[in-house]
């Protein structure tokens, strides 16, 4: 693996706007499954990093956030991108049909827990939207993998004990690199604990999420404009996180995105799988201050 990171320049910060002046509205949508409220990110850990969101691009954005919502027992945030918020995340979509799934890029696929693997694919099978495999986990627990719209791959793992209806757990990196190289990458930088997770071997952890790290045998594309196009962390005081980024050599990229204009500080980069990042500082703001 040569140069971990393979993009440029600097970091904007832009705070205020017409969208807090006015407010942002949260409707909280009704499910079939029972909904626990506006998520929270959940705290930083020693270097202020924790779990901040996916971004997907997405060919109808309605049927999407139904699906989240309704499946998923998320809540509907109307961000001027809209947004649903699960435990530890959120989920955005662009309205933008991607170049293709998430299978074949850096970002193959992420992962929720639930109560009852059986009980949601019944569910999830009676909406007509496709199971593509069962399957027995780590631990003989039930395990399954979905395929939603755009080609977007969700593992599900049953978790007996959960009280929510579905939480997030895992985000899966795929490299045509050294899978422990990059995740030993990720634990220097934004101080992240290296740990196996069932059959995995190169994973690591952050308040809110398990990113974990597997070979490729096949080139991959990158995740840019595919239907994952960019997943984050949020950051505590991201100017000096960017400066110290900066000088350990990490070039970030600074094109602008809508969401700089909530008052977002934002800094993004590409790291050596392909996949594009996004640092946000302040993003869990937007959900905490906007609750009702």
């Amino acid at each position: 693996m040569t140069s971990i990171c393979r993009t440029t320049t600097e970091i904007r910060q832009l705070a205020g706007s017409a969208f807090l002046a006015g407010g942002l509205a949260v409707a909280l949508a009704t499910a079939s499954l029972p909904a626990v409220g506006v998520a929270q990110l959940a705290p930083g850990n020693a270097g202020g990093v924790s779990w901040g969101h996916i971004h997907m691009n997405v060919s109808d954005v309605e049927e999407h956030v139904r699906i989240w919502v309704e499946h998923f027992g998320g809540t509907r945030i109307d961000f001027p991108v809209a947004t649903v918020a699960l435990p530890n995340t959120l989920l955005m979509f662009n309205d933008r049909a991607p170049t293709g799934g998430t299978q074949g890029s850096s970002v193959d696929h992420f992962g929720f827990s639930v109560p009852n693997v059986a009980a949601f694919l019944e569910r999830w099978r009676a909406d007509g939207l496709e199971v593509e495999s069962e399957f027995q986990g780590f631990g003989d627990l039930p395990q399954a993998y979905l395929g939603l719209p755009d080609g977007i791959r969700v593992e599900l793992e049953e978790v007996p004990s959960l009280s929510e209806p579905a939480v997030p757990y895992h985000v899966h990196l795929y490299t045509d690199g050294d899978p422990e190289m990059l995740r030993d990458w990720f634990v220097e930088r934004f101080s992240m604990e290296p740990r196996v997770r069932g059959f995995n071997q190169h994973t690591a952890d952050v308040p809110g999420m398990n990113v974990s790290f597997s070979p490729s045998e096949q080139p991959l594309e990158p995740s840019r404009g595919r239907a994952v196009d960019h997943i984050g962390f949020e950051i505590e005081n991201l100017e000096a996180f960017v400066s110290s980024l900066q000088a350990s050599g990490v070039a970030l990229d600074a094109e602008d995105r809508g969401i700089e204009a909530l008052g977002v500080g934002v800094a993004r980069f590409t790291d050596a799988s392909g996949t594009y990042w996004e640092l946000t500082e302040r993003l869990s703001s937007l959900v905490d201050g906007h609750t009702r």
